[in-house]
């Protein structure tokens, strides 16, 4: 190569190079979609969306830099549906699916794309995965609980106000959660001499209908399962408890922090920043059927010092002692 001929390979090369370095920051760049079971301005789903960007973002996975994150926050059961397949739509390298209805939407939209899902109470009843330690299909995440919770919540009514005999069991009858939750507060209920009443969560007049029936004697209580619709419903549910003066546990602890009564259950916003490391591991090559699906590993008890006293309760001091957060 005569001198000429390696001054104009060089100037080639050199002109080259920004389309060169552009396509390498394309080929990094890698698309993650987020289907959420709040609307975009609900508190609770802000917090878990930004526990999950922050984990993402110390894994190295910056926004605009190498990741596209497309999030969605549907009001309605037919926005989930049609969010779901938006989101299958774009291609992404992976989605990750908030509850039941929504990983069970993205399942019936594709069985490639890569799902990790959050706060499933039972994800081999739901069909999301072959085994808690082998999914073995394209999807892997992070349960909800065990359904024996539901037995602290009873024991829990019943220790902070002992005269309790009837108790209204809120719970989604059409999610296998719903169902298993409510299994496991009937199976104690006869040790702690209380009868149990469902209602349906789907319906708001529904709701408000079951509280009022409940509270016409003095002597009822709460329980607030875990799913989908008492998240939409919740403040409806948390001012009817209120306004008949019920005391109430609910699974989570967003209820507490809007003046509901307490709550025990897992950390929810920490199962985001669990799903971000899930998500880094499938980006960087591992498959979803061989990651095992993992439970919760924070729990926390949650109690509202301002709604007890509105309650007439004076809450027991070990109750106080047990709680990891007091809200007065």
């Amino acid at each position: 190569m005569s001198r000429m001929q390696r001054r104009e390979f060089v100037t080639a090369v050199t002109a080259m190079w920004p389309f060169t370095a552009r396509a390498q920051q394309s080929e990094r760049m890698r698309r993650i979609g987020v289907l959420m079971s709040t609307s975009a301005d609900d508190p609770e789903g802000q917090a878990r969306i930004a526990a999950f960007l922050s984990a993402l973002h110390h894994l190295g996975w910056t926004e605009s830099r190498n990741a596209e994150i497309h999030s969605r926050w549907p009001k309605a059961g037919e926005e989930a549906r049609k969010y779901a397949a938006d989101l299958v739509a774009l291609a992404p390298d992976v989605i990750v699916a908030t509850g039941v209805y929504a990983g069970s939407l993205l399942q019936q939209a594709t069985q490639t794309v890569p799902i990790v899902f959050v706060l499933v109470a039972d994800p081999v009843g739901a069909g999301f995965v072959a085994s808690l330690a082998r999914p073995g299909g394209n999807a892997t995440g992070f349960s909800f609980s065990e359904y024996g919770i539901g037995a602290k919540w009873l024991e829990l009514l019943k220790e902070v106000t002992p005269g309790v005999t009837r108790v209204a069991v809120l719970r989604d009858s059409a999610d296998p959660a719903g169902t298993g939750q409510w299994g496991a507060i009937q199976s104690v209920a006869p040790s702690f001499g209380v009868e149990l009443t469902p209602i349906g969560v789907r319906d708001p007049a529904e709701i408000e209908r079951g509280i009022a029936e409940l509270a016409r004697p003095a002597t009822g209580g709460l329980i607030v399962t875990a799913g989908g619709p008492v998240i939409v419903h919740r403040q409806l549910i948390i001012s009817l408890a209120a306004k008949h003066q019920l005391p109430a546990v609910y699974f989570n602890r967003m209820y507490p922090v809007a003046s509901g009564l307490m709550s025990y259950g897992p950390d929810t916003v920490d199962q985001y920043r669990q799903a971000a490391r899930y998500v880094d591991r499938i980006l960087k090559g591992e498959k979803p059927a061989d990651l095992p699906v993992q439970a919760p590993t924070k729990y926390e008890l949650v109690v509202n010092l301002n709604t007890a006293k509105a309650l007439g309760l004076d809450l027991p001091a070990n109750v106080l002692a047990r709680a990891n957060e007091v809200i007065e």
